[in-house]
């Protein structure tokens, strides 16, 4: 497990799925902040809360991974990877979650409330905090989406 502190946020479509794995995560004894929102009423747009996410994973010099809940995860995963050195994938199964870790060196897991349930949720996660990229083949490979980024991102 790499036991990294989690930053988790959702939109109020993911509310209860969110607070379903910050309590399997703390469970695990894992350090959660939760950046919210609280309540399916609170009407912020996920954009906004992916930023909270990706903002405090920034400043924590990246000793800090993100879990990112909306309705279906595509676009907290699209506002995410807006930001330079985050790296976030939509993971609906455990084959995805590993390689996002394995193979590109994942930091934010975005999942959909709206496309998964909470037991499938929980064992996704515990997939994905279980792995940590190691260099070897996939090293080349990630280099270059991080050649790429420093391009983008002057």
């Amino acid at each position: 497990m790499r036991g990294k502190p989690i930053v988790i946020g959702c939109d109020n479509a993911a509310v209860s799925l969110k607070n379903s794995i910050v309590e399997f995560l703390r469970d695990k004894g894992i350090i959660v902040e939760d950046v919210g929102v609280n309540s399916p009423d609170d009407a912020t747009v996920y954009p906004v809360i992916a930023q909270k996410v990706c903002d405090e994973i920034i400043s924590s010099g990246y000793t800090k991974d993100g879990i990112l809940i909306c309705g279906t995860g595509i676009g907290m995963a699209m506002t995410a990877n807006k930001f330079k050195g985050i790296r976030a994938a939509v993971c609906h199964d455990n084959y995805s979650a590993e390689r996002s870790i394995l193979s590109n060196d994942g930091n934010v897991l975005c999942m959909g409330a709206r496309v998964i349930g909470p037991e499938l949720a929980k064992k996704i996660v515990r997939e994905w905090i279980s792995l940590k990229f190691v260099d070897g083949s996939s090293t080349p490979k990630v280099n270059a989406i991080k050649e790429i980024e420093g391009k983008n991102f002057r």
